[in-house]
């Protein structure tokens, strides 16, 4: 069977995630540059073969203070690692549209396995003949096994910032020519 490549489309994805502030709110982010590629051979992708890259200084949380934050030694050390990648190792159905993503998330110098849920949206041909696929994902990572321990507790012993953190990608990939 042919191999077929597809790549992102950053203008019709997104990559957020979700953090608890003071366990009581949560604050969402995203980030602005992102690549990704899947080389697959069948229509369904679970033969995919899927690599993703972040930009760790095109991170946005709407707020510029906190993003500078984020972007420092303290979390993501983005001077010293400025992309956080991921490589799947698996892509299997679980029934309808679901699926399990399984691949090796590396930020600032540590790779963790993952799982995430995808709900597969189908292809479609678009008004210029590009055919499409698309995807939406979740997981939740827990960023203290990443490095990202940076702490602070509240006067009445609150945690600022918490460890969980949800991921949701909306991926729309184009195929190749």
């Amino acid at each position: 069977m042919a191999t077929t490549k597809w790549g992102i489309d950053p203008t019709h994805s997104e990559i957020t995630f979700r953090v608890k502030h003071m366990m009581i709110s949560n604050v969402t982010g995203w980030f602005e540059s992102f690549t990704g590629d899947a080389e697959t051979e069948n229509e369904d992708f679970t033969s995919a073969k899927i690599n993703f890259s972040a930009d760790t200084t095109s991170i946005n949380t709407r707020n510029e203070a906190r993003d500078n934050h984020l972007r420092s030694a303290e979390f993501f050390d983005s001077e010293k690692f400025p992309k956080l990648t991921f490589t799947a190792t698996g892509y299997e159905k679980t029934g309808g549209d679901n699926y399990t993503l399984k691949g090796d998330l590396t930020i600032r110098d540590v790779t963790k396995p993952v799982t995430l849920a995808v709900e597969f949206g189908g292809v479609a041909t678009d008004p210029w003949g590009n055919l499409r696929a698309g995807f939406e994902i979740n997981g939740e990572i827990n960023r203290t096994e990443f490095g990202l321990t940076w702490s602070a507790v509240t006067e009445a012993g609150g945690i600022v910032v918490s460890d969980a953190v949800k991921l949701h990608g909306h991926v729309e990939l184009i195929k190749q020519a």
